[in-house]
């Protein structure tokens, strides 16, 4: 199995933010060092819920700080972004950290509506708006002139420069949640990565997966791999008891729980509503804590002792899960706490795996 150190970290004020972000790239390089092969970040803007808000100069200080860990975006928001600057920015970024970066993408966060008004814009069109933004990187990184007319941008130029250093250009993975998108991007032969989905969930659209793979006519090598590389999302906390794990961890959530649902009814529109078809009890403020604890450390966290997370591990990989995107940094947990649970699982959860693989 692989394993990626991912961060989706709260800050609770302004007054915390500059000791967060340094505990950011403090917890990030000791991922590196602890054993993780890649390094994941999220992008959320106004509200402390990313504390660096931009992943991308966040990036380009850890490009500095590791070696040889991956750095990749768990998604770069696509419909906020102009796509020949966002082109740009990460074509440097991937010759800053020589060729590790990959680029997760996404049309942006389907339950915040004020990041998108803060840019100008609304998320009724973010869909188009992004499949066109992506259309623009991938001919701003083909080394060729661009002359591009759209419906949202408009852009010409000779050729962008620099190039990335990874060619064609880095790795691109796209956000899958709903069925029809697993077997869409099995078609169309990309790389996945998706949320916290119940293991029922990951056999059945993992398997819708395999079968757009299968249509897609890709050599079985490829077909192979991408179903391998398959990313899913998992928080993950380890301590010395299962109890004290459970402990800490819950209130952790709950506070990142109570930060997330203070702010959408805060700066949320009153004509914005979010699709019935993409809450849960997790994500449904309605639901009351207890119920929305016990659904999310069911089916959406590995927690406990050393021994207790490899069995939960063991039963995603029975499911045909072969990467975790762990979520190791919790806004509400303390730093030294995070640090103790990351060296944790570096030295007695990833190495079971990486031997058996």
């Amino acid at each position: 199995m692989r394993f990626g150190w991912l961060t989706l970290s709260h800050s609770p004020s302004p007054d915390d933010d500059a000791l967060a972000i340094n505990q950011q790239l403090e917890q990030a390089c000791f991922a590196e060092k602890v054993g993780f092969d890649s390094i994941w970040l999220t992008e959320h803007n106004f509200t402390g819920e990313s504390v660096y808000s931009d992943p991308i100069p966040f990036a380009s200080a850890l490009a500095m700080r590791t070696k040889s860990v991956r750095i990749g975006f768990a998604v770069i928001q696509m419909s906020l972004r102009e796509p020949v600057r966002l082109a740009t920015q990460l074509a440097l970024l991937d010759n800053l950290c020589a060729g590790r970066l990959d680029v997760g993408v996404g049309r942006g966060t389907i339950f915040n509506e004020y990041e998108f008004i803060g840019y100008g814009l609304r998320s009724k069109d973010s869909r188009e708006r992004m499949q066109e933004g992506l259309d623009v990187l991938l001919k701003a990184w083909s080394g060729e002139p661009v002359d591009h007319h759209g419906a949202y941008f408009d852009a010409v130029f000779p050729e962008l420069r620099p190039r990335p250093f990874q060619r064609p250009h880095p790795p691109i993975w796209h956000s899958a949640v709903a069925p029809a998108s697993f077997e869409a991007c099995g078609k169309r032969g990309v790389l996945i990565m998706t949320l916290r989905l119940s293991i029922p969930q990951l056999r059945e659209r993992l398997g819708l997966y395999e079968q757009g793979l299968y249509e897609s006519g890709l050599p079985q090598d490829r077909q192979k791999k991408l179903r391998h590389d398959a990313a899913v999302w998992r928080h993950v906390y380890v301590a010395e008891s299962d109890a004290q794990a459970e402990d800490e961890l819950s209130a952790a959530l709950l506070a990142g729980r109570h930060h997330m649902n203070h702010a959408r009814s805060t700066f949320n529109p009153e004509d914005f509503e979010v699709d019935p078809k993409l809450l849960n009890p997790w994500s449904d403020s309605k639901v009351p804590d207890d119920e929305a604890l016990k659904f999310f450390l069911s089916g959406s966290a590995l927690f406990g002792t050393p021994e207790r997370v490899r069995g939960q591990l063991e039963e995603l990989r029975d499911a045909g899960v072969h990467h975790i995107l762990s979520q190791m940094s919790f806004g509400y947990m303390s730093h030294d706490n995070i640090l103790r649970s990351m060296e944790h699982f570096g030295d007695k959860v990833i190495p079971q795996f990486a031997d058996a693989a």
